[in-house]
């Protein structure tokens, strides 16, 4: 049996046609999760997706001492669900909690990872703490090859021990995804938009992440300057809780359910993003995207450097490129950026499948 921790939304996308390759070729599988109050996104997913998982443990939130109280919770838990199982090996996207059990109980573990920095240089005091006490445990490494090998190798790793596919990590669920712009208007017509206006999608950076340092400020600052200057449809995509986003944006429409929201990326006419997936997912779609994030990483450099993207770190900045990008498209872009990258999903799982029968 193969153990997949799924902790986060795009671990949830990333493996979905990892495990569905997996099991037709007759594997049993076992999905792990955590869900909290506040930190429902990833089982929200599951579920959408259709996805039979287990949840064990939570989300610890946005302080050190809870964060590793649940940890050590979750930890526990999981030591006592897997031991039941014959587990031949763990495949994640660096899960801390999933690494040290594994590790404890023996088990091989395959991590792929696309952030072991947020940083885009070399700058180790930049590394990101899953990265620290996830990559030096891995049996097997999996890179996109925008993050140099080197970095791993900085992890105590083997050039043997680490793989590499050819394609930034959306792809792998966006290369066969038709977006349909009657989803959208279904989606969004309980908010009584007027459609006739500039769409503008934001999304929060995930500030209570072990690897944001604070919240910044900015961009909620700017919101309200957004909708006076430009009066457009502005749709919030919340990272945590919604409460408090309905409360002081009464101007804007905060989506609560779960949805396909590449559909709605598709279509928006500049989507401002502070993370790194859905800022990937937009791009692919040639939809103008700021990003907002606290620091650059290497996939972020590589949509940066091909025009896909601009960063901002400043409220005046970011209303100077919505004023510069509103109504313009960067589909002619995509094929000489993500049209020559190679999603192998069979390569990928011939790897994982060949080292647990080794």
């Amino acid at each position: 049996m193969i153990w997949f921790d799924l902790v986060t939304p795009k671990s949830v996308l990333f493996f979905e046609p990892i495990i569905k390759e997996i099991k037709r070729r007759g594997f049993e599988v076992l999905i792990t999760a955590r869900e909290s109050d506040g930190y429902k996104e990833v089982v929200g997913l599951l579920k959408l997706h259709k996805m039979k998982f287990v949840n064990r443990g939570e989300f610890g939130g946005a302080k050190l001492y809870d964060k590793l109280r649940a940890s050590l919770e979750r930890q526990k838990a999981l030591m006592e669900y897997i031991s039941l199982y014959d587990i031949r090996c763990l495949v994640c996207l660096c899960s801390v909690d999933a690494n040290r059990v594994a590790y404890g109980l023996g088990i091989p573990i395959i991590n792929f990872y696309d952030i072991p920095l947020s940083d885009y240089l070399f700058d180790f005091k930049k590394a990101l703490p899953q990265a620290r006490l996830t990559l030096p445990l891995s049996t097997k490494v999996f890179r996109p090859f925008v993050v140099p090998e080197q970095i791993f190798l900085r992890f105590s790793l083997e050039a043997d021990q680490i793989l590499y596919y050819n394609f930034i990590d959306p792809l792998i669920w966006l290369k066969n995804f038709i977006p349909d712009f009657e989803y959208v208007k279904k989606v969004l017509s309980p908010y009584k938009l007027d459609l006739s206006k500039p769409l503008i999608v934001v999304r929060e950076e995930e500030y209570k992440s072990s690897y944001v340092s604070s919240k910044y400020p900015f961009l909620y600052e700017a919101l309200p300057d957004i909708f006076e200057k430009f009066n457009p449809n502005i749709v919030i995509i919340p990272r945590y809780e919604s409460d408090y986003l309905e409360e002081e944006f009464k101007f804007a429409f905060v989506i609560k359910e779960k949805i396909i929201v590449q559909h709605l990326l598709a279509y928006a006419d500049i989507f401002i993003g502070g993370g790194g997936t859905m800022n990937t997912e937009a791009c692919f779609f040639g939809t103008p995207t700021i990003s907002t994030r606290s620091f650059v990483s290497h996939y972020d450099k590589y949509q940066i450097d091909n025009n896909l993207m601009v960063w901002v770190n400043n409220k005046d900045e970011l209303m100077k490129y919505v004023d510069l990008l509103i109504g313009k498209r960067f589909d002619s872009l995509i094929p000489d950026t993500f049209g020559k990258m190679d999603v192998d999903i069979d390569k990928i799982v011939d790897a994982i499948i060949s080292y647990i029968n080794h």
